[in-house]
């Protein structure tokens, strides 16, 4: 049994993985297990924590969802749905703690330099036979400032998003999407 201690006043939802399959492919062990880590997961935190935030008077929820939320991305149904899903999950959530100075926003990164885009990267070297510049390369091209997201920027939101100059920030989704509209 593992205690969890519940007086959480800034709670960042970061959970994020992913396994490529064609909706028509779509194994549901590869669906349960997105759904449950990425979404389900959410909300078992959220729901751990907010008791306290309502009581305290105070409190952020900071979600981690992604641009594909917005706007799909083939092969990857299970990802999409559960990062779409954060988006409702996090309305309602603000909703619940608006009166209580609880807050909830969240977050839609396009490709941030991570070990999950390096895993993306990796499948491409492999068809492709490109080198993992080249790869790299082509994924900063395909945001109109041809640079990848670093991990720092989206930290750097977070930290702003749940400070006490973000009281009035709720209920919002902020993409740092260097302009991306995949």
């Amino acid at each position: 049994v593992v205690a969890v201690r519940r007086d959480v006043d800034i709670l960042v939802n970061a959970a994020g993985v992913y396994e490529e399959a064609a909706v028509i492919d779509h194994p549901d062990q590869i669906w349960e297990d997105q759904i449950d880590i990425n979404l389900s997961g959410t909300f078992r935190m959220i729901r751990a924590v907010m008791p306290h935030m309502k009581r305290a008077g105070w409190g952020r929820i900071i979600n981690i969802a992604s641009v594909a939320a917005h706007n799909g991305m083939a092969n990857n149904a299970a990802y999409c749905a559960s990062k779409a899903g954060l988006l409702g999950l996090g309305r309602c959530v603000s909703l619940e703690g608006a009166a209580n100075g609880v807050t909830c926003v969240s977050i839609s990164p396009t490709w941030v330099e991570t070990e999950m885009l390096r895993r993306f990267i990796d499948v491409d070297i492999n068809a492709t036979g490109q080198t993992l510049e080249q790869v790299r390369a082509e994924y900063a091209k395909s945001n109109p400032q041809n640079q990848l997201v670093q991990p720092v920027e989206v930290a750097e939101l977070a930290a702003f998003l749940a400070s006490d100059a973000a009281r009035a920030l709720t209920m919002a989704d902020y993409q740092i999407n260097a302009g991306s509209l995949w």
